[in-house]
């Protein structure tokens, strides 16, 4: 199973100063800035996801500047990535269009015969057909009973999509190989989407509009196309929001997925911001601290702005958190020391109240629960990889993008090694565990 990594330009700065927080001035990004696989001395995943969506043009306005745009289209993906040295040949290169981009339009803004000229021309290693996201389901329905009128255009679309997608990629001889897209409200109306795909001449789906699914959903979606199509057939996850709970999805043989989930948790989860390897086949999770810089952070000058604090108060009270958490990792420092500091640095963000007025408030009592966990534990002690030995307990802060990314490319390392420890363990149990009864398309 392939852990594909969809990125959206997830380059940090190396030279970075972590004391004074800032890049040197003379940096250019991009051109400077290190990649995952740069800044690790190695590929933390099986492959790069690109959407077109995310390189943008003149109807998409995508995350890339025009002149990224043009040097991708260009030099194509590998070496825009920086994938094109020897060690990074083996890694997959997938091209999707991006459907969330346009999800409002009537219908999607590029063509089967632009799609594939995009991926033949960037040298994509796999590319999906154009879909048209349905955010309908109901897991109640079969075969292609219900269904609103927009779903089932969206429905039709996709699928003649796709058939052009097929006809095209043949036609110029495409390099890469092809993705049929799934898209449906249901179940059977998935399962059906994939019984055609698999008719015009697909041999790997990507099973699109999962990102809102539970897990639940998502697995009786996996049941109702396996029962549709031949166990030949490759499957895909498309933007795969449950990746930490990928384990439960191994009876269903899914030969790859796509995810940003362990590098975005990093900067958006609320508890759960730093992976470490658990016991067994299991993650651990731990909270990372926040110290967001104060004369930046929207809320702190909002309480400034009321007169609740001053600005130079901030300042001193953001210095004094992020000393006693380096002194912590040095050693000079206990962990009730540093806990206190960030937690009067705190109170300013959480109850926008001095600490003396809320320090035995429920949130911060939370906080503290969390934080004290942590700085305990010293994660990033128990971590030998490249981010976390050179920026030790910074990698743990939460303030700034280069901290953030840093950690979030931390993640991916771990989540890495987790999909190899599961993969070991299907290939042990694989015999017993995946279903080898054929399915309705091999009767």
């Amino acid at each position: 199973m392939k852990f594909i990594f969809a990125d959206s330009l997830d380059y940090v700065d190396p030279a970075f100063d972590f004391l004074a927080d800032r890049s040197p001035a003379e940096r250019q990004p991009y051109w400077d800035d290190a990649y995952p696989h740069e800044i690790m001395g190695y590929a933390p995943y099986d492959g790069v996801l690109v959407s077109r969506g995310i390189v943008g043009d003149h109807r998409v306005k995508g995350k890339y500047t025009a002149s990224q745009a043009r040097r991708f289209g260009l030099v194509g993906a590998r070496k825009f990535l920086r994938l094109d040295k020897p060690q990074f040949a083996h890694l997959d290169i997938f091209g999707d269009c991006g459907a969330f981009t346009y999800a409002g339009e009537e219908k999607p803004p590029y063509t089967a015969s632009e799609m594939a000229e995009f991926y033949d021309e960037c040298r994509f290693t796999h590319g999906c057909s154009v879909d048209h996201i349905i955010f309908d389901f109901d897991a109640r329905l079969t075969g292609l009973d219900g269904g609103t009128q927009d779903a089932k255009a969206r429905f039709d679309i996709t699928l003649e999509n796709a058939d052009a997608f097929w006809r095209e990629a043949h036609a110029i001889g495409a390099a890469f190989t092809p993705l049929g897209v799934v898209q449906g409200w249901s179940p059977g109306s998935m399962a059906e989407a994939a019984r055609r795909l698999v008719a015009m001449g697909y041999d790997y789906l990507a099973l699109g509009g999962m990102v809102p699914l539970k897990s639940p959903d998502i697995k009786l979606c996996l049941e109702a196309i396996r029962d549709a199509v031949p166990w030949t057939t490759k499957l895909h996850i498309l933007g795969f929001a449950k990746a930490d709970d990928i384990d439960s999805f191994h009876s269903y043989d899914i030969a790859s997925f796509d995810t940003t989930s362990p590098l975005i948790r990093a900067f958006k989860d609320a508890k759960q911001n730093y992976y470490l390897p658990g016991d067994g086949l299991g993650l651990r999770y731990f909270t990372s601290i926040r110290v967001p810089q104060a004369i930046e952070n929207p809320k702190l000058q909002r309480a400034v702005r009321r007169g609740t604090f001053r600005a130079e108060e901030l300042v001193r009270l953001e210095t004094a958190a992020l000393g006693s958490l380096r002194a912590f990792d040095q050693g000079g420092a206990s962990v009730e020391d540093a806990l206190h500091n960030v937690l009067v640095y705190s109170a300013a963000l959480v109850e926008e109240k001095p600490y003396a007025d809320c320090s035995d408030s429920p949130a911060l009592r939370k906080l503290a629960e969390r934080y004290r966990a942590t700085l305990t534990e010293r994660p990033w002690k128990q971590c030998g990889c490249a981010i976390c030995n050179a920026a030790s307990i910074d990698v743990i802060i939460f303030r700034g993008s280069n901290r953030n990314k840093r950690r979030g490319i931390h993640n991916l390392a771990v989540y890495k090694n987790h999909i190899e420890r599961l993969d070991l363990k299907r290939a042990v149990k694989r015999p017993s565990s995946i279903p080898l009864d054929l399915c309705a398309a091999e009767q």
